[in-house]
Protein backbone atom coordinates (compact mmCIF):
# COMPACT_ATOMS: atom_id res chain seq x y z
CA UNK A 1 0.00 0.00 0.00
CA UNK A 2 1.36 3.25 -1.37
CA UNK A 3 0.70 6.66 0.53
CA UNK A 4 1.28 9.77 -0.23
CA UNK A 5 1.09 12.43 3.00
CA UNK A 6 0.62 16.21 2.14
CA UNK A 7 1.98 17.68 5.36
CA UNK A 8 3.19 21.24 7.23
CA UNK A 9 4.10 22.00 10.61
CA UNK A 10 4.27 20.68 14.10
CA UNK A 11 1.14 18.50 13.63
CA UNK A 12 1.93 17.19 9.94
CA UNK A 13 5.27 16.09 11.45
CA UNK A 14 4.55 14.39 14.27
CA UNK A 15 1.75 12.22 12.18
CA UNK A 16 4.67 11.32 9.32
CA UNK A 17 7.02 10.15 12.24
CA UNK A 18 4.49 8.17 13.38
CA UNK A 19 4.07 6.67 9.78
CA UNK A 20 7.66 6.29 8.92
CA UNK A 21 7.71 3.93 12.14
CA UNK A 22 5.08 1.61 10.25
CA UNK A 23 5.65 2.19 6.59
CA UNK A 24 8.70 1.21 4.54
CA UNK A 25 10.44 4.25 2.34
CA UNK A 26 9.10 2.37 -0.93
CA UNK A 27 5.31 3.13 0.54
CA UNK A 28 5.49 6.39 2.48
CA UNK A 29 5.74 9.55 0.71
CA UNK A 30 5.79 13.40 2.29
CA UNK A 31 5.24 16.12 0.15
CA UNK A 32 5.48 19.48 2.34
CA UNK A 33 3.67 22.36 2.17
CA UNK A 34 6.13 25.28 1.15
CA UNK A 35 4.03 28.44 1.32
CA UNK A 36 5.67 29.41 4.68
CA UNK A 37 9.36 29.92 3.03
CA UNK A 38 10.61 33.18 3.11
CA UNK A 39 13.73 35.08 3.30
CA UNK A 40 15.57 36.34 6.61
CA UNK A 41 18.93 38.06 6.44
CA UNK A 42 19.26 37.12 2.76
CA UNK A 43 18.86 33.54 3.75
CA UNK A 44 15.84 31.11 2.27
CA UNK A 45 14.02 29.64 4.95
CA UNK A 46 11.97 26.37 4.93
CA UNK A 47 10.12 26.33 8.21
CA UNK A 48 7.97 23.06 7.34
CA UNK A 49 10.54 21.33 5.30
CA UNK A 50 12.83 21.66 8.20
CA UNK A 51 10.32 21.11 11.22
CA UNK A 52 9.77 17.86 9.19
CA UNK A 53 12.86 16.65 8.23
CA UNK A 54 14.51 17.33 12.17
CA UNK A 55 11.43 15.34 12.99
CA UNK A 56 12.07 12.31 10.81
CA UNK A 57 15.99 12.60 11.25
CA UNK A 58 15.38 12.28 15.29
CA UNK A 59 17.16 15.97 15.63
CA UNK A 60 13.99 18.24 16.45
CA UNK A 61 13.93 20.20 18.86
CA UNK A 62 11.69 18.04 21.46
CA UNK A 63 10.08 20.75 23.54
CA UNK A 64 8.96 23.34 20.89
CA UNK A 65 8.77 20.81 17.61
CA UNK A 66 10.33 22.71 15.40
CA UNK A 67 14.20 23.88 15.30
CA UNK A 68 16.79 21.83 16.36
CA UNK A 69 17.94 19.41 19.38
CA UNK A 70 21.19 20.89 21.68
CA UNK A 71 20.86 24.00 19.79
CA UNK A 72 23.18 27.07 20.96
CA UNK A 73 22.36 30.80 20.37
CA UNK A 74 25.58 32.84 19.97
CA UNK A 75 24.83 33.92 16.57
CA UNK A 76 21.16 34.77 17.85
CA UNK A 77 22.32 36.91 20.99
CA UNK A 78 25.06 38.75 19.06
CA UNK A 79 22.09 39.66 16.44
CA UNK A 80 20.11 40.84 19.67
CA UNK A 81 23.09 42.84 20.93
CA UNK A 82 23.36 44.40 17.23
CA UNK A 83 19.94 45.51 17.43
CA UNK A 84 19.10 43.38 13.91
CA UNK A 85 15.90 41.86 13.39
CA UNK A 86 15.41 39.10 16.34
CA UNK A 87 11.75 38.11 15.96
CA UNK A 88 12.38 34.78 14.00
CA UNK A 89 14.77 33.02 16.54
CA UNK A 90 17.77 30.89 14.72
CA UNK A 91 19.54 28.75 16.54
CA UNK A 92 23.35 27.92 15.44
CA UNK A 93 22.94 24.75 13.87
CA UNK A 94 19.79 25.82 12.59
CA UNK A 95 21.69 28.73 10.62
CA UNK A 96 23.77 26.07 9.50
CA UNK A 97 20.85 24.45 7.49
CA UNK A 98 19.18 27.67 5.69
CA UNK A 99 22.99 29.28 4.45
CA UNK A 100 23.74 25.94 2.88
CA UNK A 101 20.92 25.81 1.34
CA UNK A 102 20.56 29.82 0.45
CA UNK A 103 24.18 28.43 -0.89
CA UNK A 104 23.21 25.83 -3.21
CA UNK A 105 20.38 27.78 -4.32
CA UNK A 106 22.40 30.16 -5.60
CA UNK A 107 24.50 28.00 -7.62
CA UNK A 108 21.51 27.14 -9.19
CA UNK A 109 20.58 23.60 -7.24
CA UNK A 110 16.46 22.95 -7.08
CA UNK A 111 14.90 23.12 -3.49
CA UNK A 112 14.00 19.19 -4.33
CA UNK A 113 17.57 18.71 -4.63
CA UNK A 114 18.78 20.31 -2.30
CA UNK A 115 16.44 18.43 0.31
CA UNK A 116 17.31 15.02 -0.95
CA UNK A 117 20.70 16.28 -0.48
CA UNK A 118 19.99 17.37 2.95
CA UNK A 119 17.64 13.97 3.59
CA UNK A 120 20.69 11.75 2.75
CA UNK A 121 22.83 13.70 5.40
CA UNK A 122 20.46 13.23 7.99
CA UNK A 123 19.74 9.62 7.69
CA UNK A 124 15.96 10.40 6.57
CA UNK A 125 15.16 7.14 4.33
CA UNK A 126 11.91 7.97 3.06
CA UNK A 127 11.59 10.89 0.57
CA UNK A 128 10.20 14.30 1.57
CA UNK A 129 9.30 16.22 -1.66
CA UNK A 130 8.68 20.09 -1.02
CA UNK A 131 5.70 20.83 -3.09
CA UNK A 132 7.06 23.11 -5.71
CA UNK A 133 10.18 24.13 -6.55
CA UNK A 134 8.87 27.41 -7.29
CA UNK A 135 8.26 30.52 -4.70
CA UNK A 136 4.95 30.34 -3.32
CA UNK A 137 4.06 33.12 -0.41
CA UNK A 138 1.33 32.74 1.78
CA UNK A 139 -0.03 36.43 2.71
CA UNK A 140 -2.76 36.80 5.41
CA UNK A 141 -5.54 39.54 4.52
CA UNK A 142 -5.62 41.08 8.11
CA UNK A 143 -7.01 43.57 10.31
CA UNK A 144 -3.68 44.96 10.44
CA UNK A 145 -3.11 44.97 6.78
CA UNK A 146 -1.39 42.65 5.27
CA UNK A 147 0.85 40.21 6.42
CA UNK A 148 3.60 37.33 5.28
CA UNK A 149 2.83 34.38 6.96
CA UNK A 150 5.64 33.47 9.08
CA UNK A 151 5.47 37.83 10.62
CA UNK A 152 1.97 36.77 11.19
CA UNK A 153 2.98 33.93 13.13
CA UNK A 154 6.03 34.45 14.48
CA UNK A 155 5.59 38.56 14.89
CA UNK A 156 2.50 38.56 15.54
CA UNK A 157 1.98 35.59 17.32
CA UNK A 158 -0.81 35.28 15.04
CA UNK A 159 -2.97 38.03 17.00
CA UNK A 160 -4.29 39.81 13.71
CA UNK A 161 -8.08 38.96 12.32
CA UNK A 162 -8.07 37.36 9.28
CA UNK A 163 -9.90 38.51 6.50
CA UNK A 164 -8.67 36.10 3.81
CA UNK A 165 -5.42 34.19 2.40
CA UNK A 166 -3.82 34.59 -0.50
CA UNK A 167 -0.88 32.55 -2.70
CA UNK A 168 1.17 34.19 -4.58
CA UNK A 169 2.63 32.88 -7.08
CA UNK A 170 0.36 30.20 -7.22
CA UNK A 171 -0.56 30.21 -11.02
CA UNK A 172 3.05 30.27 -12.15
CA UNK A 173 4.35 27.89 -9.68
CA UNK A 174 4.47 23.98 -10.95
CA UNK A 175 4.47 21.03 -8.65
CA UNK A 176 8.33 19.58 -7.68
CA UNK A 177 9.23 17.00 -10.27
CA UNK A 178 8.70 13.83 -8.73
CA UNK A 179 5.22 14.97 -6.53
CA UNK A 180 2.42 14.34 -9.32
CA UNK A 181 4.29 10.69 -10.06
CA UNK A 182 4.49 9.75 -6.20
CA UNK A 183 0.14 11.26 -6.49
CA UNK A 184 -0.92 8.97 -9.76
CA UNK A 185 0.70 6.32 -8.21
CA UNK A 186 -0.34 6.36 -4.75
CA UNK A 187 -3.64 4.09 -3.04
CA UNK A 188 -3.84 6.25 -0.54
CA UNK A 189 -3.49 10.31 0.21
CA UNK A 190 -3.35 11.20 3.40
CA UNK A 191 -4.12 15.02 4.70
CA UNK A 192 -2.01 15.10 7.92
CA UNK A 193 -3.53 17.39 10.63
CA UNK A 194 -1.70 20.59 9.38
CA UNK A 195 -3.71 23.65 9.07
CA UNK A 196 -6.03 23.17 6.27
CA UNK A 197 -5.89 27.01 5.20
CA UNK A 198 -2.03 27.55 4.86
CA UNK A 199 -0.36 24.20 4.97
CA UNK A 200 -2.53 22.15 2.69
CA UNK A 201 -4.67 24.55 0.71
CA UNK A 202 -1.10 25.39 -1.17
CA UNK A 203 -0.39 22.21 -2.20
CA UNK A 204 -4.13 21.52 -3.27
CA UNK A 205 -3.74 24.76 -5.41
CA UNK A 206 -0.83 23.46 -7.37
CA UNK A 207 -1.75 22.84 -11.06
CA UNK A 208 -2.38 19.03 -11.43
CA UNK A 209 -2.37 18.01 -7.07
CA UNK A 210 -6.30 18.46 -6.76
CA UNK A 211 -7.22 16.75 -10.15
CA UNK A 212 -4.59 13.59 -8.95
CA UNK A 213 -6.45 13.45 -5.46
CA UNK A 214 -10.13 13.12 -7.24
CA UNK A 215 -8.51 9.73 -9.04
CA UNK A 216 -7.47 8.41 -5.39
CA UNK A 217 -8.87 7.73 -1.88
CA UNK A 218 -8.53 10.62 0.11
CA UNK A 219 -8.66 10.54 3.94
CA UNK A 220 -7.53 13.16 6.58
CA UNK A 221 -6.92 13.74 10.04
CA UNK A 222 -8.63 16.18 11.76
CA UNK A 223 -6.38 19.19 13.36
CA UNK A 224 -9.29 20.14 15.35
CA UNK A 225 -9.84 18.69 18.86
CA UNK A 226 -12.79 19.58 21.07
CA UNK A 227 -12.99 23.04 18.97
CA UNK A 228 -9.15 23.74 19.20
CA UNK A 229 -6.56 22.99 17.36
CA UNK A 230 -3.57 21.74 19.61
CA UNK A 231 -1.20 24.30 18.35
CA UNK A 232 -1.29 27.38 15.83
CA UNK A 233 -3.94 29.37 14.39
CA UNK A 234 -6.12 26.65 12.90
CA UNK A 235 -9.15 27.36 15.27
CA UNK A 236 -9.01 30.77 15.00
CA UNK A 237 -8.69 31.18 11.24
CA UNK A 238 -11.95 29.11 11.13
CA UNK A 239 -13.94 31.32 13.65
CA UNK A 240 -12.59 34.42 12.02
CA UNK A 241 -13.66 33.10 8.60
CA UNK A 242 -17.32 32.66 10.09
CA UNK A 243 -16.85 28.78 10.72
CA UNK A 244 -17.03 27.31 14.34
CA UNK A 245 -14.06 25.13 14.12
CA UNK A 246 -14.87 21.08 14.79
CA UNK A 247 -14.17 17.93 12.74
CA UNK A 248 -16.95 18.92 10.31
CA UNK A 249 -15.57 22.22 9.65
CA UNK A 250 -12.74 19.93 8.37
CA UNK A 251 -14.98 17.98 6.76
CA UNK A 252 -16.53 20.28 4.89
CA UNK A 253 -13.05 22.87 4.23
CA UNK A 254 -12.02 19.10 1.61
CA UNK A 255 -16.02 18.62 -0.05
CA UNK A 256 -15.47 17.04 -3.06
CA UNK A 257 -11.96 15.62 -2.34
CA UNK A 258 -12.41 13.48 1.38
CA UNK A 259 -13.50 9.94 1.32
CA UNK A 260 -12.79 9.50 5.20
CA UNK A 261 -11.60 11.81 8.11
CA UNK A 262 -10.00 10.26 11.31
CA UNK A 263 -11.22 12.28 14.56
CA UNK A 264 -10.93 12.18 17.61
CA UNK A 265 -12.79 10.68 20.70
CA UNK A 266 -13.29 14.33 22.22
CA UNK A 267 -15.38 14.73 19.03
CA UNK A 268 -17.63 11.22 18.55
CA UNK A 269 -20.74 12.71 18.92
CA UNK A 270 -20.07 14.68 15.79
CA UNK A 271 -19.63 11.69 13.70
CA UNK A 272 -22.50 11.26 12.76
CA UNK A 273 -22.38 14.88 11.11
CA UNK A 274 -19.83 14.14 8.87
CA UNK A 275 -21.11 11.05 7.92
CA UNK A 276 -24.23 12.51 6.98
CA UNK A 277 -21.69 14.60 4.01
CA UNK A 278 -20.80 11.21 2.79
CA UNK A 279 -17.31 10.59 4.45
CA UNK A 280 -16.49 8.07 6.71
CA UNK A 281 -15.44 8.27 10.16
CA UNK A 282 -12.92 6.96 12.51
CA UNK A 283 -12.82 8.30 15.75
CA UNK A 284 -9.41 7.50 18.25
CA UNK A 285 -7.29 8.96 20.23
CA UNK A 286 -5.49 11.58 18.09
CA UNK A 287 -3.45 13.42 20.47
CA UNK A 288 0.27 12.98 19.49
CA UNK A 289 2.01 13.93 22.48
CA UNK A 290 4.72 11.33 22.40
CA UNK A 291 6.68 9.28 20.02
CA UNK A 292 4.35 6.16 21.06
CA UNK A 293 1.21 7.87 20.76
CA UNK A 294 2.54 9.00 17.34
CA UNK A 295 3.24 5.16 16.47
CA UNK A 296 -0.24 4.02 17.80
CA UNK A 297 -2.13 6.48 15.58
CA UNK A 298 -0.51 5.69 12.59
CA UNK A 299 -1.01 1.81 13.14
CA UNK A 300 -4.79 2.66 13.81
CA UNK A 301 -5.38 4.39 10.92
CA UNK A 302 -3.35 1.77 8.68
CA UNK A 303 -5.47 -0.88 10.36
CA UNK A 304 -8.36 0.97 9.23
CA UNK A 305 -7.31 1.46 5.83
CA UNK A 306 -6.50 -2.30 5.29
CA UNK A 307 -9.65 -3.32 6.81
CA UNK A 308 -11.82 -0.90 4.80
CA UNK A 309 -13.11 0.69 7.64
CA UNK A 310 -11.90 4.02 6.16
Amino acid sequence: MKIVALAGGVGGAKLVDGLVQSLSPQDLTIVVNTGDDFEHFGLTICPDLDTICYTLAGIANPETGWGRSEESWSTYQELKRLRAPDWFQLGDRDLATHLERTRRLIDGESLSQITAYFCQIWGVQHPVLPMSDDPVQTWLLTDEGELPFQEYFVYYHYQPIVRDIQFRGIEKAKPAPEVLGALNQADVILFCPSNPFVSIDPILGLDGVRKACLNHKVLAVSPIIGGKAIKGPAAKMFEELGITPSPVAVAQHYAGLLNGLVMDNLDAQLAAEVQQIGIRTLVTDTLMDNSLARYNLAQILLRAIESGEL
